[in-house]
């Protein structure tokens, strides 16, 4: 356990390199920083792999140099190499690796030196490793660097491959997703915020991720899909994928955001998840949903889990949307648009009816959602009379505030499951869960794994649980106007006593001898406290 905290300081600290690197050629806070740090940072991780699997399949020490051998193997041995490597790991050539190309450093134009290896790399790996628009457009894993800088470029390109060369992943190709997911948090943490972009340039907190994957996947599964139609980098889905297990689930995503699909590849890739590549989708979900079955028809999935924008202007392509054949697919109707913000439009609300069609006979699907959609009027209240006439949403957690830090919005979590129709709607009040710290500029709420537990134990539990779960029939929540908001449920607990009037009598006066005491340097007299109790003379 030390050696892995210890290579988890040692990875963070080559990232925090690389955007020193970045800083001294005047990127730093650059808009095309990301694009450079991921892809130097994707670029040695594959070389690290790639040796990784040579040396396994090989039965070599990881301590052998296999670098300066793979050079002097013939074309042949090589290429028969490369045939028997695991299918998901990327091809490289013995002078694209990363050994190769540090010893080039004193030749002319090292810049484009570095940059057509990594072209090179792109061209013969676009087949796994390509993610595609959808209008069909393959953006491929890598491109030229230096163009991000205008002067300097071989000393840029010298720099950052001086930053690789002493270090290697070869040690942790064995750890799972915490520790992965740990290091893509770091790695992206400046460069996944809403920054003025489309979809889900949010970043959903681990612990909420965590929550929605333990509470949608309870029971063991195999060979199953799982979407997230605004999959921004793909925290949602590597969690769920985590719980199923990687080997036994394929990811299906789209994304409007150009920077959003391009860091989903990276945590794919990352997570072990090489084989769904090809179904990462950038692209407007909602005027052109990527993907279809053999009928042509919008593909079903077995799991979605989705944070949506919750407000954003697609007036551009609202009338679009409003056509014959989006009908059932925007059953509940298309939001109008305000006279005098159109960037409020409520755009979750598309999202959410999207995946409610989305889902097949017997899918199930967590989606956050704004607070005020459990009680809201006009299409909020359409979807969740659908939802709940239907008995295929069967539960409600409500988050603390300020659990995410990038938006003062309270928010909730619903959960679908059109397998079970069930009768009943667990209402799960978190609202009070978390403590509150500093993050930056924000007040943020932290769920501690105890409050995660809490809230997984609640969603399991088939008996309500004071102050915090409410198991309410349906038929109730109908008469309520199909309200699904926790405190218009709560059971208050009241205690009734046979009592006789002196029996009342004696327990006030017990009482007021008590608070006597208690108050003896209140600033309220006793004989105003005393004045009061008589003005009442105990008659109930």
């Amino acid at each position: 356990m030390s050696e892995l905290i210890e290579f988890e300081k040692k990875t963070k600290f080559l990232i925090d390199e690389l955007k020193s690197v970045c800083a001294n050629a005047g990127l730093g806070n650059d808009a095309s920083e990301y694009k450079v740090i991921t892809q130097v940072f994707l670029y040695k991780f594959l070389n690290d792999k790639f040796l990784f699997e040579v040396k396994k399949l090989k039965k070599l020490d990881s301590k052998f140099n296999i670098e300066e051998n793979l050079l002097k193997i013939k074309k042949k041995d090589y290429e028969l190499l490369l045939l028997q490597i695991n299918e998901n790991t990327a091809r490289f050539n013995p002078d694209q690796l990363i050994h190769s190309i540090f010893k080039k450093q004193e030749e002319n134009n090292f810049a484009k030196i570095f940059d057509s290896n990594l072209i090179e790399i792109s061209k013969n790996n676009s087949e796994i490793f390509s993610i595609v628009t959808s209008g069909g457009q393959k953006i491929t894993i890598f491109e030229n660097i230096s163009k991000y800088v205008d002067d300097n470029k071989d000393n840029f390109c010298k720099a950052l491959i001086n930053k690789l060369v002493n270090f290697s992943f070869e040690n942790t190709f064995n750890q799972g997703f915490d520790f992965f997911s740990t290091i893509f948090e770091y790695l992206i943490k400046d460069y996944n915020s809403n920054s003025g972009g489309k979809y889900a340039e949010y970043f959903t907190p681990h612990s909420v991720s965590k929550i929605m994957a333990s509470c949608l996947v309870r029971e063991k599964t195999s060979n199953v899909s799982c979407y997230d139609p605004s999959a921004g980098s793909g925290t949602l889905l590597m969690n769920v994928a985590n719980k199923i297990g990687e080997d036994k689930c394929t990811i299906y995503s789209q994304d409007i955001s150009q920077k959003s699909s391009q860091l989903l590849r990276l945590n794919l890739i990352l997570n072990n998840l090489v084989h769904s590549l090809p179904n990462i989708i950038q692209g407007n979900t909602l005027s052109s949903p990527f993907h279809k079955n053999n009928e042509n028809l919008n593909q079903k999935f077995d799991y979605i889990v989705s944070n949506p924008p919750f407000k954003l202007d697609f007036s551009e392509y609202k009338n679009d949307l409003d056509s014959k054949k989006n009908k059932e697919r925007f059953f509940a109707g298309i939001p109008n648009i305000p006279k005098k913000k159109k960037e409020k439009m409520p755009i979750y609300l598309m999202f959410i009816q999207h995946i409610i069609y989305s889902l097949n006979p017997n899918g199930k699907a967590a989606i956050v959602v704004p607070t005020g959609f459990l009680s809201g009027k006009g299409i909020d209240l359409k979807i969740r009379k659908y939802l709940i006439e239907n008995k295929i949403i069967n539960a409600i957690i409500s988050m603390p505030s300020n659990i995410f830090a990038t938006t003062g919005t309270n928010v909730s979590i619903i959960f679908i499951n059109k397998e079970i129709k069930s009768e009943t709607i667990k209402l799960i009040d978190a609202s009070k869960l978390g403590e509150e710290i500093n993050d930056g500029d924000n007040l943020k709420t932290f769920l501690t794994e105890d409050d995660e537990n809490k809230i997984v134990n609640a969603y399991n539990s088939n008996k309500s649980i004071t102050g915090l779960l409410d198991i309410v029939e349906i038929q109730k929540i109908k008469e309520k106007k199909y309200s699904l908001n926790p405190g218009m449920y709560r059971k208050i607990k009241i205690d009734l006593y046979d009592w006789s009037k002196e029996d009342f009598k004696n327990i006030i006066d017990k009482d007021v001898s008590e608070i006597e005491k208690k108050i003896s340097n209140s600033k309220k007299s006793l004989q105003e406290i005393k004045d009061l109790i008589k003005k009442f003379n105990y008659d109930i």
